[in-house]
């Protein structure tokens, strides 16, 4: 990566400047001072024709809040790749779910960089004004995050940038294009700070850990690269970086309860029998007899002073020195508020068909307290989900669905639509499962799996990886292999880190890291990966991805113990599909004028019937024998007939010129009342009926392809012709 950096300025013809970062081959425009002038800092970040704009903006903060109200927001405008919105209205509305995860892309390496102590309303908004196929938008924005934010002069522990990775034959690529990612068996983005990774976002077709390991690390030689540009690009602007400062805090109260509580709050932890509602209960006992102590104080003590002003106080420092109190006996003892080691994963259940056949299938998996349903449902190519949005596939067929319903915590709130971490979850899940999936040509069924999450303690999205290949399994889908998944920790106070396996609820909400990582027994599928932290090296990254393979592996073999191999047959009430090509330059002999033809052959065999551009007729049905009947009609209609061919065929219809007969299904010829006989026939019903069994001869094709037959010489026995047979079906798959 030495030396491919460059960075040259320019002046714009209108206000502004241009800064060019010549990056790995490719130019990287990065503009400023000239777009959105009231934004506090904006940047267009351009590379090809992609452009995207981005904002960040910051106001005051609202009274009362004791969080960062940061919003990260990614907006497609389909002008951006010259369409016109597909909806009723004709105008972008609600942000597909690609546009959220970008969002959401842009929020995890942004959110931990902002100082703990903001209160200040802060958003940043990316919008793709210029979509090239070769250059897709979402590490840009990443990127052009940071630098809106550092020309905001909003406080910022960075400056931040991403890149992506991809891996075609043995060699890594930075920033490849659409193509080159599916045509790939990696697609992986490393955002970064200089202090280190900062986030990790991976789909894999089954690596190796080493070989993840080294695309990290090779992604992050070029994170580094841009850093240094946004620090040069600042520098030649003249913009003074704003770095957070710490800010005083009253430490009164964080200091009465270290004193009266530290012991109290220690002896729970320390019981590693319990269960998490008898910890949250003791712990919630501890603090409310805390609080009333603290009431029946003198009015002039500052602690009651400060408690009373402020109804949260208490809460938050409590929380703040049972973070610290558990983060000590991880770091000191290696004992984790279950009594787990570092290494250990909470005990499994598992089973699959917990439903009724009606659901095609179903699989439910339990770590710990985390409980998570899943569904598999087998569709056809129709019930493909058509995707509106700036990406060039257009279509999914494999869809995952995660849902997370309150009475999982133990909560009551209202039941509203799918948010970004819904959204995000079952994204994470869908990309875990999707390089296992079996070829469309061998199973053409489009998939929707729902996890349903029962119960939460930590780790859901990688209960629903688990659940989810269990109902697959189940439904009877042939899987590659199957796969698991595991959520990794990480506890680091000053030099010392401890790296936690199989996270649950406590150990996320006070650790510094979330790191999933799901893959088969042979390698890698997904990766996922947050910090609360500015950084970590990637030796560090490394040992938590290790780490994950034996837990990753014990979790499988749980699994398998339940279900080794896909189901042999498929749901009685799942689809049947048949699936075969023909010739596409055919495909309008089998809609036939205003779709008759294709509607005739449903109708008449009660069959749902798919035709792709390509030739790949797809045919469902709860019926064999009828898909297989739809199949001899079309290959009858598609098949190439030569003068000079013999075929039995029963009389269709009779017109005063001659009779139609079906040679093949679908498919009719004539026979000219001259051809009926070697006699002169005086009407068409002196020789044949409607219904009758004929062998004919085509005697011609003319120029229109009409098949003209004769019975002329033609023995009516069997006896001395074969009659030509069909094309014999392809069977139905299970």
């Amino acid at each position: 990566m030495q030396e491919c950096c460059k960075i040259k300025s320019h002046k714009n013809q209108v206000q502004g400047q241009t800064k060019s970062i010549s990056f790995d081959g490719r130019e990287i425009r990065l503009t400023t001072g000239r777009y959105a002038p009231q934004a506090g800092g904006s940047v267009m970040m351009e590379c090809g024709d992609t452009a995207v704009l981005v904002t960040a903006t910051q106001s005051t903060g609202r009274e009362g809040i004791d969080f960062l109200p940061l919003v990260c927001d990614y907006e497609e405008r389909l002008y951006a790749a010259g369409r016109i919105p597909g909806s009723f209205m004709r105008r972008e509305a609600r942000p597909p779910e690609r546009a959220t995860l970008i969002a959401r892309l842009i929020d995890r390496p942004m959110r931990p960089l902002f100082p703990s102590w903001m209160r200040d309303d802060i958003q940043i908004v990316a919008s793709c004004l210029s979509l090239d196929e070769r250059v897709p938008a979402d590490v840009l924005a990443v990127t052009g995050a940071s630098m809106a934010t550092l020309l905001a002069k909003i406080p910022f522990l960075g400056p931040m940038a991403a890149v992506r990775v991809g891996l075609l034959g043995d060699d890594f690529v930075l920033n490849p294009s659409y193509r080159e990612i599916e045509r790939g068996d990696l697609d992986l983005i490393v955002a970064g700070t200089p202090d280190g990774v900062v986030m990790v976002e991976a789909g894999a077709n089954q690596l190796t850990e080493q070989d993840v390991i080294e695309a990290v690390d090779f992604g992050y030689e070029a994170v580094s690269e841009l850093i240094k540009a946004q620090q040069s690009i600042l520098k030649e602007l003249e913009i003074e970086q704003v770095k957070p400062e710490k800010q005083s805090v009253d430490n009164t109260i964080s200091a009465y309860l270290e004193k009266n509580c530290s012991k109290a709050i220690g002896e729970v932890l320390k019981q590693f029998d319990q269960t998490k509602s008898e910890r949250d209960q003791k712990l919630d006992t501890i603090k409310e007899e805390t609080s009333t102590t603290i009431q029946s104080l003198k009015e002039d003590n500052s602690v009651r002073k400060q408690v009373t002003e402020n109804n949260k106080a208490l809460s938050n420092n409590f929380k703040a020195l049972t973070k610290k109190l558990m983060r000590e006996q991880i770091i000191k003892e290696g004992k984790r508020v279950d009594g787990r080691k570092l290494d250990e994963v909470r005990k499994i259940d598992a089973a699959a068909g917990v439903l009724p056949k009606r659901v095609h299938g179903s699989g439910l998996f339990q770590r710990g307290l985390t409980q998570v349903l899943s569904t598999a449902t087998l569709g056809t190519p129709s019930d493909a989900q058509e995707m509106d949005d700036l990406n060039p596939n257009t279509e999914k067929t494999y869809i995952h669905h995660y849902n997370f319903p309150p009475f999982s915590v133990g909560e009551t709130r209202p039941m509203r639509s799918p948010g970004r971490r819904e959204i995000g979850h079952g994204a994470l899940a869908e990309r875990a499962i999707i390089p296992v999936l079996p070829a469309k040509d061998t199973f053409p069924y489009v998939l929707r799996v729902v996890s349903e999450v029962l119960s939460s303690n930590g780790s859901t999205s990688m209960g629903s990886v688990c659940g989810s290949t269990l109902a697959l399994m189940d439904a009877g889908v042939p899987l590659k292999a199957p796969v698991s998944g595991a959520a990794m920790g990480l506890i680091k106070e000053d030099k010392e880190i401890r790296i936690l396996t199989d996270i649950q609820g406590i150990e996320d909400f006070l650790g510094d890291m979330d790191f999933k990582v799901a893959g088969t027994e042979k390698g890698i599928t997904a990766l996922q990966m947050d910090m609360k932290i500015t950084g970590l090296p990637v030796q560090t990254i490394a040992e938590a991805v290790n780490q994950a393979r034996p837990a990753r592996l014990h979790i499988l073999e749980k699994m398998l113990e339940v279900i080794d191999t896909p189901r042999d047959a498929l749901s009685p009430h799942a689809p049947r599909l048949l699936s075969f090509r023909i010739d596409p330059e055919l495909i309008g002999t089998v809609i036939g004028p205003g779709g008759r033809t294709i509607k005739g052959i449903t109708e008449r065999t009660n069959t749902k019937i798919d035709i792709e551009d390509g030739g790949i007729v797809t045919i469902a049905s709860h019926d064999g024998a009828a898909a297989e009947e739809a199949q001899r009609i079309i290959e009858g209609l598609t098949r190439k007939v030569n003068e000079g061919e013999i075929f039995t065929g029963a009389i269709t219809r009779i017109i005063p010129i001659g009779a139609f007969v079906e040679i093949l299904p679908g498919k009719e010829g004539m026979i000219h009342i001259s051809q009926l006989s070697e006699a002169r026939v005086e009407k068409v019903e002196d020789v044949v009926k409607v219904g009758d069994e004929v062998t004919v001869r085509v005697r011609e094709i003319d120029n229109r392809g009409r098949i003209n037959l004769t019975l002329r010489g033609v023995p009516q026995n069997g006896d001395d012709f074969q009659s030509e047979p069909s094309p014999t079906p392809v069977a139905p798959l299970n």
